[in-house]
């Protein structure tokens, strides 16, 4: 992975964290927790879309996927925290 990589990668976790941050919570968690919830959601989103059987591709497809999958991160911690 070269440089440009990873900052499109980060980038990508960043803004997926902060907008599951604003669906769920109304605000988002700091860069650097908007970078590790976003990428624990890429994460999850495309275990989840490979269960369902769906495919994205792109920049736009990276991005919903990784926060679609931070938002169901957010929301287990939100159940886990009730209990």
């Amino acid at each position: 992975m070269d440089i440009m990589s990873l900052i499109i990668f980060l980038a990508i976790g960043a803004l997926a964290g902060w907008l599951a941050g604003q669906i769920l919570k109304g605000r988002g968690f700091g860069l650097l927790g908007n970078i590790i919830v976003g990428i624990i959601g890429a994460l999850v989103g495309g275990f989840v879309f490979g269960l369902l059987g769906i495919t994205t591709g792109g920049l736009l497809g990276a991005i919903v996927t990784a926060t679609i999958g931070a938002v169901i991160l957010l929301y287990l911690i939100s159940i886990i925290k009730r209990v």
